[in-house]
């Protein structure tokens, strides 16, 4: 791989590698310019979209159905392994997954619309399986709002997973939900160390905004857990028994992790990250990984993928087992409930009665 680039301000991603699919590749010619350098601008783009849930069938996965409001991120994590998703629509999992965002504006009718066909079973449904429904933009779009009140509506349970604060707007429908055993809240954290968050993950809430997120659940009687995700060894996996400890004390239930996966371009997006940023761990890290994976940066085995094999991957099991019970959370989300799930009448089938 060539030098890594210069950091660009608040991205996680320097350049834009060559989508794998395209016969042309479209290069960022540098400027010369330095800290007054102005933020590269995100891009939102209009998804025109005609189904809302995706499927999967996953045996490692522990959620079958999910909703996506957006496509790419904005909160830059350099390891995001959705970026090469990013792909299929003609952009780079570079620059371009966190600087063009694909706005699913019809979300929520679609979501409408579909739980109401008489061929929707009543499931979880995970929000998001690709990428955070709180990225920044959520704030301006209310998209993710928009699903919830939806899946409140229908009494359909929902799983969230996110790393911004900006949840906590929505408290009051988490609330009804949790009333109602139809949701749980999984806050991402994977490292106490604020300066390493935000190199990390650029774009979005601090580990003591992320602790007071859970506090907020907690206080709401909604079921919340964390996430230690991704485990990067060499960098952050010293750090399990503390953010577990933290968690806990914020008010978490629950909590799980998952080890870095690195598939396809990924690895050379992490290792450019880790060559600017952190160039004296960059050996050590490499090395540790493919001691997880077999000799590999990645593997897509299921039931190894998240975990890794062999003995650093048991080391990391161990840690976070016995750190997970010192601790008194549970190894998972408690299980919600399809007992409610109903199809409210249209307006239009109201009026008539």
């Amino acid at each position: 791989m060539d030098a890594p680039a210069r950091s660009l301000r608040g991205r996680g991603a320097s350049t834009n590698p060559a989508n794998r699919f395209e016969p042309f590749l479209v290069e960022r010619v540098e400027t010369g310019l330095q800290d007054d350098e102005p933020a590269l601008t995100t891009t939102f783009y209009e998804d025109a979209s005609e189904s809302i849930i995706s499927y999967n069938s996953s045996p490692d996965i522990p959620f079958d159905a999910s909703v996506n409001p957006y496509r790419g991120c904005e909160h830059g994590c350099s390891y995001c392994y959705a970026r090469p998703f990013h792909e299929y629509l003609g952009f780079s999992a570079g620059l371009d997954f966190e600087t063009k965002i694909m706005v699913k504006r019809r979300a929520a009718a679609l979501l409408k619309e579909e739980l109401s066909s008489s061929m929707w079973r009543p499931q979880l449904v995970a929000m998001s399986g690709v990428t955070d429904p709180y990225q920044p933009i959520e704030k301006r779009f209310g998209l993710t709002r928009a699903c919830l009140q939806v899946l409140l509506d229908f009494r359909n349970p929902v799983g969230v997973v996110t790393k911004n604060r900006l949840a906590a707007r929505d408290l009051e429908i988490y609330g009804e939900l949790a009333r109602r055993d139809l949701c749980h809240v999984t806050v991402s954290l994977n490292s106490l160390d604020a300066e390493l968050a935000r190199k990390m993950e650029p774009r979005t809430s601090s580990p003591k905004g992320r602790l007071e997120m859970i506090s907020a659940f907690a206080s709401m009687e909604v079921p919340v857990g964390i996430l230690i995700a991704p485990v990067i060894p060499g960098l952050n996996d010293h750090e399990i028994p503390a953010i577990l400890k933290a968690a806990k004390q914020a008010g978490a239930s629950y909590a799980s992790y998952i080890l870095l996966r690195l598939p396809l371009g990924v690895k050379d997006i992490f290792f450019d990250w880790v060559e600017r940023l952190y160039p004296s761990k960059r050996q050590r890290i490499e090395d540790r990984l493919r001691d997880l994976r077999d000799g590999q940066l990645n593997r897509s085995t299921f039931g190894e993928r998240f975990r890794g094999s062999g003995i650093f991957a048991d080391q990391i099991r161990q840690l976070f087992e016995v750190s997970r019970r010192k601790a008194g959370l549970a190894a998972g989300p408690p299980d919600l409930s399809v007992a409610d799930f109903r199809r409210p009448l249209s307006p239009q089938l109201e009026l008539g009665l």
